[in-house]
Order: structure tokens, then sequence, then C-alpha cells
């Protein structure tokens, strides 16, 4: 406070909310998305195609389920949930790291 008011802020200096900080973030955001959804149609499409190309590996039993019925009802819950959690945890790290980046390129000058 100056003189009993508030020292209004220098947009200038604020790199948290301007566009090259949003821009550089959404990019990398993009990445992760698109690594995520890959997981994810690997998980979907290789099943199916693990049924097409192995046959009778896929009719093995196991705990008495066919590893079809294994992956299907068991696995692919779980995995959907790991690929969305890992989603998550990346995508809290991009925004924290980014806001460090500035925090720091801030200090420095």
């Amino acid at each position: 406070m100056v003189s009993g008011f508030m020292a209004t802020p220098n947009p200038h200096d604020d790199r948290v909310h301007s566009e090259e900080f949003l821009h550089t973030l959404m990019r990398r955001q993009l990445k992760l998305s698109i690594a995520c959804a890959a997981a994810f149609l690997v998980v979907l499409l290789g099943l199916p195609l693990a049924n097409y190309f192995a046959p009778a590996l896929m009719a093995t039993r196991v705990f008495g389920f066919t590893l079809t019925w294994l992956i299907l009802g068991v696995l692919f819950f779980p995995a959907v949930w790991a690929i969305s959690w890992i989603f998550i945890r990346r995508s809290i790290w991009l925004e924290e790291d980014e806001v460090r980046a500035v925090k720091s390129e801030t200090e420095a000058r």
C-alpha cells in the first residue's frame, strides 16, 4: 500500500495470465491429451485385435475366465481409470510447472 491506496498491478508483469503462458500450457496439455487418447485406443482396440489375431491365446482360461473376459470384465475398467488418473495428475503438474517457470523467470529479472 502506498499512501493508503493499493498499487495497481502492471499488466505486463502478470505473465501467469498472459496469452503466451496460456498458449504454452494448452500446447503441453494437448500433447498429454493425445498421448492419453492413444493409450485408451490401444486398450479399446487391442482386445478385438487380440481376439482376431490370437484366438487360441485369448481362449486360454485364467482364474476360471477366458483371457478375453478377464481383460474385458476385470482389467478394462482399472486400465481406463489408470489412464484417467495419470492424465489428471500430469495435467496438474503441467500447470504447476508452467507457474514455477514464470515465477523463476520473473524473479531472475
